[in-house]
């Protein structure tokens, strides 16, 4: 959703998203409800789409106050013609921590992108999502599958990083992603990281709190900002788990999940990720010039070719049982095998 397709009203209008509310859907503010549903939508788009009169239910055009209903059906209108991207269903494995009827818990591996998009339009999550859901519709050759009344589809409901590994939550119906949307929009989610960062700190733990927004001269990196007006609020708490000198081992804890938010966040103090080749993290940063140490850090850079950075903890209130449930993943091999060579180096005083 693109605030150039917005502007013009008077143009010809083309139906982008058409959405029948699920049965289990309690009252939600619209705005909130799309947020989750449509690719890409903020908050602002979609107020200012409902404005120009591009959100209709029910064939009547409604406000972004309007509050959504079971059955409704939902229409967003655009001025630009659709650009379908076709999920395709692959084969292809998956590290499956928990599934009910409702959920299904993913442990993401580095380099997997989670979404198709531009330049990622196959071997994404979404991909294997699609086929292992439908696998035995795709198996018995059913003919156009994704009309089946058995057809499932995998309805995210938050995303990490293509070289962030670690727990994410998939919903398998509507209701169960509507619900998990929630906790994620009044950040209830209880989620943990862990990150080596460069550089000591000298105290044990402590809270970012710093605005989040595209960067004005890079749209494809996150900055941090002072001014309030700009951006959305991003908290992040931060503990020391074990020091090494020049890098530091972290338990990141999001109190809001920015795109970006830890990355940045560390950067904006001066710690940006290990290896983190979009926030400068992948230059030897702390430390001597010594040929010595300098070999030691690239082969570190080698084990661990993307930022340090593992999604270790996940915890929400089930969208049937209504319980707190709770999930943890240990760190992957590159991880682990490069917080030991630090340790090894501290311990033998090389520092």
């Amino acid at each position: 959703m693109d605030d150039k397709d917005l502007l013009n009203t008077s143009e010809e209008l083309y139906e982008h998203y058409k959405i029948v509310v699920d049965k289990g859907q309690n009252p939600l503010r619209i705005d909130k409800y799309l947020m989750v549903r449509i690719e890409n939508a903020s908050r602002n788009k979609i107020q200012k789409a409902a404005s120009n009169s591009c959100i209709k239910v029910n064939g009547i055009a409604v406000k972004s106050n309007y509050k959504v209903k079971p059955n409704d059906v939902i229409q967003v209108f655009l001025t630009s013609e659709p650009r379908d991207i076709e999920i395709l269903a692959q084969d292809i494995p998956l590290d499956i921590v928990y599934e009910d009827e409702d959920v299904l818990i993913i442990n993401k591996p580095a380099g997997m992108v989670v979404h198709p998009a531009y330049g990622n339009y196959d071997k994404t999550l979404v991909n294997a999502l699609e086929y292992y859901l439908n696998k035995e519709l795709i198996g018995n050759n059913v003919e156009n599958y994704k009309e089946s009344k058995t057809y499932k589809s995998p309805l995210l409901v938050h995303r990490i990083d293509k070289n962030t590994t670690g727990l994410l939550v998939v919903a398998k119906n509507e209701m169960a992603q509507t619900f998990l949307a929630e906790q994620f929009f009044y950040h209830t989610i209880e989620r943990t990281y862990t990150a080596l960062v460069w550089g000591d700190f000298s105290e044990e733990e402590g809270t970012i709190d710093k605005n989040v927004a595209r960067d004005t001269k890079d749209r494809k990196i996150m900055a941090v900002y002072d001014d309030e007006q700009v951006g959305k609020r991003a908290i992040t708490h931060w503990k020391v788990l074990e020091r090494f000198g020049y890098i530091t081992l972290l338990q990141c804890k999001l109190e809001t999940g920015r795109t970006h938010q830890i990355r940045v966040h560390m950067k904006s103090i001066g710690h940006p990720l290990f290896n983190d080749e979009t926030y400068g993290g992948n230059k030897i940063l702390k430390g001597t010039t010594f040929s010595k140490y300098k070999q030691f850090v690239e082969n570190c850079f080698e084990i661990l070719p993307r930022q340090a950075l593992h999604a270790t903890t996940l915890g929400f209130i089930h969208p049937t049982t209504k319980e707190q449930v709770f999930f943890s993943s240990s760190l992957p091999v590159d991880m682990t095998q490069v917080i030991e060579k630090w340790r090894n180096y501290t311990n033998n005083k090389n520092l």
